[in-house]
């Protein structure tokens, strides 16, 4: 399905709604969420033509599987088995980005060339262009030289969508004075359609869940410590841990050796719509990550009504997580706290209820009509509704 770039003619004594003809929306790849957020827009400007460009046919991270048909105007630039070198890739970009110049752009990856010329190309032809990311000064350790960098990568940006207060913040200090957001969002009709069929489990039933690549930055190591600390107090509930990565033979021989091996069960990847399935099922979503700039997951696990126990570095707890609200964050370095939080809920079926309860009512504050809005911000300011007084 796509949508006609000619708006109906306005009554003539209205004045016309100013609307972009076209949108162009940039990923390395389209997963179910990249999909959700273009077809929001979509719905929040049908008289626009909307474009969804992916640099390539398959995320090297994650194993995601797309849509096979998208309610935009796709296009695929190289298979990843390709390899492009890197003028390839600017040739290829470059023509793109001159045939669909006379639009609004957004756009990840600043940082790589064929984006960065694309960027250049698209100003000079006078085209409103915007990054997208959510990326926070905080994140890791930063220099003067690199900064400085940044800031000229995003020299032919017009502004950008961050998610949380410290990402935007982030970009006007790259020196973007309109920022709008948030950017993190999915489409929680989604995932909930995907479990509306599971049965919910009896209280005593519940696993603990955690989805998460497996690497470093991820501090699973921590979380199975923390798990078999909770086992060690009584805990009787299993982890169900669903993602593939390098650290997957460590992190099987941690739990061997923590004598918790038959209470963990490693899923490996799981596509979007199983991860529903296993959410809907469980106690609390657990994000213990010690480098994270947002985490998607939250937002799917408050689709369905989970408490998260998230880390301290996650920049989800900022814009989502509440303590005693809706779940709560515990430092990334201390196995302790976790498993404390872990007991905690374990033992109490009234406060994991009231937690669900505050989980679906967070749940809009990430769902894709947000970033609609957020498109809309930058494109169009004259559509939004009036602030209530």
């Amino acid at each position: 399905m796509t949508y006609d770039v000619t708006a109906p003619a306005a009554d003539s004594a209205t004045p016309a709604t100013p609307v972009p003809a076209r949108l162009v929306f940039l990923w390395n790849n389209f997963g179910p969420m990249h999909a959700d957020r273009i077809e929001a827009v979509a719905r929040r400007f049908p008289q626009s033509e909307l474009h969804g460009i992916e640099m390539y046919d398959r995320d090297v991270t994650y194993d995601w599987t797309g849509d096979e048909a998208p309610r935009f105007r796709k296009t695929t630039l190289f298979a990843v088995a390709e390899t492009p070198g890197r003028l390839r890739r600017i040739s290829r970009f470059l023509c793109v980005a001159w045939r669909l110049r006379r639009a609004h752009w957004f756009m990840c990856h600043y940082e790589r060339p064929e984006v960065l010329a694309a960027a250049i190309l698209l100003r000079l032809c006078g085209a409103q262009v915007f990054t997208m990311g959510c990326s926070k000064f905080d994140d890791k350790d930063r220099s003067a030289r690199g900064e400085w960098l940044k800031s000229f990568a995003l020299a032919p940006y017009r502004g950008a969508i961050g998610t949380q207060e410290r990402s935007t913040d982030y970009f006007r200090f790259l020196g973007l004075p309109r920022v709008a957001s948030p950017y993190n969002t999915l489409s929680v009709d989604r995932m909930r359609a995907q479990a509306a069929d599971v049965p919910r489990p009896a209280f005593a039933d519940r696993p603990w869940t955690i989805v998460a690549r497996l690497v470093s930055k991820k501090n699973l190591s921590m979380a199975l410590s923390a798990f078999a600390l909770y086992r060690a107090g009584g805990g009787h509930r299993a982890l169900h841990l669903c993602g593939n990565g390098p650290l997957e033979r460590t992190l099987k021989a941690q739990a061997d050796a923590l004598g918790i091996a038959d209470a963990v069960t490693f899923h490996g990847f799981v596509q979007t719509a199983q991860i529903s399935r296993i959410l809907a099922g469980s106690l609390a979503l657990i994000l213990p990550s010690i480098e994270e700039q947002f985490g998607n997951v939250v937002i799917e696990a408050q689709a369905l009504d989970l408490p998260v126990l998230i880390s301290d570095r996650c920049g989800a707890r900022e814009l989502l997580v509440q303590d005693w609200v809706n779940g709560f964050s515990f430092p990334h370095d201390r196995p302790e706290s976790l498993a404390g939080y872990m007991a905690l809920l374990d033992g109490d079926e009234a406060l994991c209820a009231r937690l669900a309860t505050g989980a679906r009512a967070s749940a809009p504050r990430g769902d894709v009509a947000a970033f609609a809005e957020a498109v809309a911000t930058l494109v169009a300011p004259e559509t939004l509704p009036e602030p209530a007084v």
